[in-house]
């Protein structure tokens, strides 16, 4: 690989936000100079700023790729390939890919069996189409039937870094209000009021029946294989603890102050939606990712289902909710990456990827100017 240098940037690291200049030798950082550098070659960054390339641990995009409209299945590998840009695109570097097992209601809009997804994953990666790097992230929805069955292909397979355990029920979590989740199911898939109290009815049944179990069983397998586990939608302080007690190492979206107050407590990093803080609040009348973040409850933001919220959000913090620079950053970047154990990115520090992405703040709005992973131009 070539040597790059790029100059005339501000290099926010972990300490400090500065004018300097990088230089990147074999895919890693080499040195880190301050001061305006006036000599010739390189690339003149003209004051942007570069920070890490970004770590993405939940995004649900991919899916919506593969099923652009209900009934129609894109192909895998296309899908893939086209995803794989649109985070590029956005500064992600790296990736972990929700995959959902468990169906609330099945309408063609998510793979029935994401089995083909993460191969297309593994053999577009494997290929070299991919811009940046992808894991998979496996969503199960414990209060389900077959949710145990489809996990089972997934326990042993390497790209398989992160599980999360997940329970959409009506009336707890995510949905404490029944009027939110009426007005959430019935907007997305068009359900009367019979079929919706016909779903309530099935997916508290369903929990009764199937959530404990599928939970202590998907536990079990995990921990035999080491990996990490994420609890998601803690609404209570007994979430929380029940997360903490089977070893989750981080808290996604907790819906309540008190759990995310809980979370802390517990020393479970807590990840709030990117979106939530553009837009101000939570669709789900939940708590907002803002004053978590004035609350310094916030340590993880996740663009979920818009990957250029990423580093908006991240920007937004260091703009409106007057966070130092690098401690907005570190939300997409260094923080993700320690708590999936990449220990080899998000820094600019020496020794570390060069995973790299130039940015310009315009009228407040962050622009992805370029992107590098390992020190390769992707975007």
């Amino acid at each position: 690989m070539s040597e790059l240098v790029l100059r005339n940037a501000r290099l926010v690291t972990r300490a400090e936000s500065a004018l300097g200049s990088l230089r990147v030798e074999a895919g890693r950082i080499t040195d880190i100079d301050d001061g305006r550098s006036s000599g010739p070659g390189g690339v003149d960054c003209e004051g942007d700023w570069l920070v890490p390339g970004l770590v993405e641990l939940h995004t649900d995009v991919l899916e919506r790729h593969a099923f652009p409209r209900p009934g129609v299945r894109w192909p895998e590998r296309a899908a893939v390939v086209a995803y794989d840009a649109q985070l590029a695109a956005a500064g992600i570097t790296t990736s972990f890919d929700g995959l959902a097992i468990g169906y609330v209601i099945d309408t063609g809009q998510r793979p029935r069996d994401p089995r083909p997804l993460a191969e297309a994953i593994r053999a577009t990666q494997a290929r070299g189409l991919l811009r940046a790097e992808h894991f998979l992230h496996v969503r199960c929805e414990v209060g389900t039937a077959q949710v145990l069955a489809d996990f089972e292909p997934f326990v042993d397979d390497p790209l398989v870094r992160l599980v999360s355990l997940m329970d959409h029920t009506p009336g707890q979590r995510q949905f404490v209000s029944l009027d939110k989740y009426r007005e959430y199911y019935q907007g997305k898939y068009g359900l009367s009021d019979a079929q919706l109290r016909v779903l309530i009815d099935s997916r508290r049944a369903d929990q009764l029946t199937y959530a404990a179990h599928h939970r202590a069983e998907i536990t079990r397998r995990c921990h035999a294989r080491g990996l990490p586990l994420v609890s998601h939608d803690d609404a209570t302080v007994a979430h929380v603890e029940e997360a903490a007690k089977i070893g989750t190492t981080i808290a996604e979206f907790p819906t309540t102050l008190g759990a995310a107050r809980a979370a802390r407590a517990y020393g479970l990093a807590i990840l709030a939606g990117a979106p939530n803080v553009i837009c101000g609040g939570s669709h789900s009348g939940n708590v907002a990712a803002a004053e978590l973040a004035h609350e310094g409850l916030l340590d993880i933001l996740s663009s979920d289902y818009v990957p250029a919220s990423l580093l908006h959000a991240a920007a937004l913090l260091h703009t409106e909710l007057a966070w130092s620079l690098p401690a907005a950053i570190a939300t997409v970047t260094a923080t993700p990456a320690e708590r999936a154990g990449l220990d080899d990115r998000g820094e600019l520090a020496p020794g570390h990827r060069a995973d790299l992405v130039r940015v310009r703040l315009v009228d407040g709005l962050p622009v992805v100017r370029a992107v590098w992973r390992l020190g390769q131009r992707v975007a």
